[in-house]
């Protein structure tokens, strides 16, 4: 992992979301974006002070793109700038871009179809030339390659809220299947629409603490009502290990393995005992050719939802048995909420941040005597402050709507 970048509830790059996590900072407040007044859900953890033509991103072109492309791109061109990767000098043949989007360009739909509604009865259909580029989920893989010229491997993964771990993987098997020597991959998301958030309200997945917002993400703790909707981006360069050392790039950490598996249970909740979380576990372990003892850091999946926290916690227990009480487990959710598509690509960078810098970010939001009887609490989630640590590696787990699950390990560079 040579290059990072971020466009996140807590920070428009790596330092200052970096900062804030430290820290125990929370993203969430009031929504900004439309009225809220008969929503069930006032709040969300929106990325703040974003400004296209910070990212070469003028009026023209930003017009052209839903918001999670911008973001998607601003947190591109922040990773390759990062990796001290001389591009033109490089074979772009070999270089490639996975990006992870769970719903894509909702925003852009959801303008267009209203649009409609209020003209087309009376003069017919009139869209926006721009609509299906805007709104599609791949785009913001195809604008990251032609902006910077890169031939390699292209193509959007999407998985519901695994979807940019699903990326990470396939970025990573790509090069070690020597298909390309570097992958721009990440993931990118901007969900906080009158659709987005009227929708989780509907199925009653989101956390409706409107009198205290920055509290409302609370995973592990027992008076956990729901996730708060989190926005933005994240992006790593996945560089083979002997092309970034022949070109002497710091080297933050090292991807050693990627499982994946499948609840096969229910179209949105987890697995009462975890069964696919310890699977896609055991599968990256497996994969890295890792003992469970090997790992010190989860960022787990964590939303603040009632039966997902609880699963993944007793997945924790079942894989790694005795070792689990000695883990740091985290989930830095609590702080950014929950990203949807990008999660996974924004976990793993600080996962990435973690094994390079021996801190564990905490877990938020928890108040002593806020227990829930199903949890065990003699494992360690990291409450309240972040924890120095020697990080030797570090895993991060995503779960996704119909069970989709995906995990990725970083361990640190010797």
């Amino acid at each position: 992992m040579t290059g990072l970048g971020a466009i996140t509830p807590l920070g428009n790059n790596v330092a200052d979301t970096w900062r804030a996590l430290v820290a125990g900072e929370s993203g969430a407040a009031p929504i900004s974006r439309f009225d809220t007044a008969k929503f069930k859900t006032q709040f969300a953890c929106e990325v703040k002070g974003f400004n296209p033509e910070d990212w070469d991103l003028d009026r023209k072109k930003a017009r052209q793109m839903d918001p999670y492309c911008q973001y998607a791109i601003a947190a591109a061109k922040q990773a390759l700038e990062d990796s001290g990767m001389d591009i033109e000098a490089e074979d772009k043949t070999r270089i490639g871009v996975v990006f992870g989007v769970g719903i894509g360009g909702i925003q852009t739909f959801q303008e267009e179809v209203e649009a409609y509604g209020r003209t087309g009865a009376e003069i017919g259909p009139k869209f926006g030339p721009f609509f299906i580029p805007k709104m599609i989920a791949d785009i913001a893989a195809g604008h990251i390659s032609i902006m910077y010229g890169f031939h390699g491997p292209n193509f959007v993964t999407t998985s519901a809220c695994a979807s940019s771990t699903h990326a990470l993987a396939e970025a990573y098997n790509l090069i070690r299947l020597g298909k390309a020597n570097a992958i721009v991959a990440g993931g990118a998301e901007a969900a906080i629409t009158t659709g987005g958030v009227g929708g989780f309200n509907a199925m009653k997945a989101l956390s409706t603490r409107n009198d205290s917002p920055a509290t409302a993400s609370r995973p592990f703790s027992a008076s956990r009502d729901g996730f708060v909707m989190g926005e933005g981006a994240g992006c790593l360069i996945l560089e083979e290990l002997e092309h970034a050392k022949a070109r002497g790039a710091r080297i933050y950490a090292e991807m050693v393995g990627e499982g994946m598996s499948a609840d096969a249970y229910h179209i949105t909740a987890t697995h009462p005992e975890g069964l696919g979380a310890k699977l896609v576990m055991q599968n990256a372990l497996e994969d890295a050719g890792m003992n469970p003892d090997e790992i010190d850091y989860i960022n787990v999946h964590g939303t603040s939802t009632h039966v997902g926290d609880i699963s993944e916690a007793k997945a924790i227990q079942a894989l790694f048995g005795d070792h689990a009480y000695k883990l740091n487990i985290s989930s830095t959710k609590s702080m950014t909420g929950h990203l949807l598509g990008a999660a996974g690509a924004v976990e793993g960078l600080i996962s990435v941040l973690s094994v390079y810098h021996d801190i564990v970010p905490p877990t938020i939001n928890h108040e002593d005597g806020d227990e829930d009887e199903e949890i065990d609490y003699r494992l360690n989630f990291t409450f309240n402050k972040a924890q120095e640590r020697t990080v030797r590696a570090a895993m991060s787990n995503t779960f996704g709507f119909g069970g989709h699950n995906a995990c990725v390990i970083f361990k640190k560079h010797v």
